[in-house]
């Protein structure tokens, strides 16, 4: 149930966008990941659910595999990003770079770059010159935009008793050196607060892997268990029809 409302949310999301702004920033949508997350995980859960209630045994070793192979790339995924922590690095970058790059074609990627740099009081990917990559906010002579040298009002120092938010309080910003623009925005870059941030609550990092992967675990052994049971049941059932056609039995 929660798969399908995940994948409900994500399709009105994509059906809510601009057909052409929707295509340009098909790789950093928000929606299309709520949508395959939303399917994988329905496709698994329904394999489990249908093949405990039916004691299917193909469904439930389908359940146990998909599961199997999700806990093994979460543990990877872990494990690679530890040790080639500076690849990682160069990903993040990349995938925030592209998101600056799309930030004006996608109201939802747009809400969460703005929550991000708002909640880790940073602005860009290495710094607040980062989104001069982004069309509107590019910094050359040539850009028409109203917003031309900006960053988005998220990077902004916002007073705790202001009541309205300025949005053009980055207005000009990047032509501004890095000590003076300090006194109006972030000039920290999200990369360098984002591995900080994870470097200070590892341990609560460690809580909530092992509180998803457990359940993988569980459900894992759970499957074995009843494909097991399945299985004795079958040659059971087979023996007794055996000894019954046996006129000796």
């Amino acid at each position: 149930m929660i798969s399908m409302v995940m994948v409900a949310v994500g399709v009105y999301a994509r059906l809510l966008k601009h057909a052409e702004a929707a295509m340009a920033c098909l790789a950093v949508d928000p929606a299309i990941l709520l949508i395959v997350v939303g399917v994988l995980t329905f496709l698994i859960t329904f394999c489990g659910c249908i093949g405990s209630l039916r004691e299917n045994i193909c469904l439930l070793q389908t359940f146990s595999a998909c599961l199997t192979v999700v806990f093994l790339l979460q543990l990877a995924a872990g494990v690679l990003g530890f040790v080639f922590s500076d690849r990682a690095r160069g990903k993040v970058s990349e995938i925030i770079n592209g998101a600056i790059v799309h930030y004006r074609d996608d109201l939802d990627l747009q809400n969460l770059i703005d929550f991000g740099q708002k909640e880790f009081s940073c602005c860009g990917g290495v710094s607040y010159k980062d989104w001069s990559q982004n069309m509107y906010f590019n910094c050359t002579a040539t850009n028409p935009s109203r917003e031309r040298c900006s960053v988005p009002f998220s990077c902004c120092l916002h007073d705790a008793n202001q009541t309205v938010i300025n949005t053009m309080c980055g207005h000009g910003m990047q032509d501004k050196g890095y000590l003076e623009a300090s006194a109006f925005i972030y000039t920290n870059g999200c990369i360098d607060k984002l591995v900080n941030w994870i470097h200070s609550n590892l341990f609560l990092l460690g809580g909530i892997t092992l509180g998803l992967a457990l359940p993988q675990l569980v459900g894992i052994i759970l499957a074995q268990l009843l494909i097991n049971q399945i299985r004795d049941q079958i040659k059971l059932q087979l023996y007794n029809q055996q000894h019954r056609a046996d006129p000796w039995y």
